[in-house]
């Protein structure tokens, strides 16, 4: 990548990224109470957005804020070498968002279980009221979003003239790791990228972006 003198932000996907495991979908296999996956098939399928999925799923889920942070805390973690990232990018200087199609209380237990506590979060707010979880998205122009979320931050981002690196794992990430200045892709994204003709950087580990941002 060719070097400028603007600030270089990193904009970094979490579920499936930062985690083994999609969260989000650790929580609707227990909790929700109803055939979630046909909806889930419905968004791969491009017939719904990411907005109109997380809608529709997690009202099957009537399980309160407590209930799920404890099972959060029991069967997610955020992959090893996060801190170590996280570390090296404000080393650098580099701003580190994470903006995910995931749901801000989760990200939040999950970095605050590692002593993290200052990050950004550009995520769904969620809402726990007795019909179920509310999920609603606001973009950065603080109207509600529902199609494009990522793609609308980094856009933001570009605005500001920053060099913006992605980094991500699933179709969502696609739209983010085209605009950017550089892309970090782990499967499927990966080879979503490759099909696509997006360069990118594979990784598999957290510590090899932090090698490849050594190169940058």
């Amino acid at each position: 990548m060719q070097q400028n003198n603007n600030k270089t932000l990193v904009q970094c996907d979490f579920d499936g990224t930062l985690t083994e495991e999609d969260t989000s979908f650790l929580i609707l296999d227990a909790f929700a109470d109803g055939d979630w996956r046909s909806i889930l098939k419905l968004y791969k399928d491009n017939k719904i957005s990411v907005g109109q999925f997380n809608t529709l799923a997690f009202r099957m889920v009537k399980a309160n804020e407590k209930t799920l942070t404890s099972f959060i805390n029991e069967k997610s973690q955020l992959r090893p070498n996060f801190t170590e990232l996280l570390n090296y990018c404000r080393n650098r200087g580099f701003l580190f968002f994470i903006v995910s199609n995931g749901l801000t209380f989760y990200i939040r237990t999950l970095l605050n279980n590692v002593g993290v506590n200052n990050v950004d979060i550009f995520a769904a707010h969620a809402n726990f009221i007795d019909t179920g979880i509310e999920t609603k998205y606001i973009g950065p122009d603080g109207k509600e979003i529902r199609d494009g979320f990522k793609e609308a931050y980094i856009r933001h981002f570009l605005k500001k003239d920053h060099r913006v690196i992605s980094i991500g794992n699933g179709a969502s990430d696609m739209p983010a790791a085209r605009l950017a200045h550089f892309a970090f892709a782990t499967e499927p994204m990966l080879s979503l990228c490759k099909d696509g003709g997006v360069d990118c950087m594979p990784f598999d580990d957290l510590k090899d972006i932090i090698k490849g941002l050594e190169s940058l």
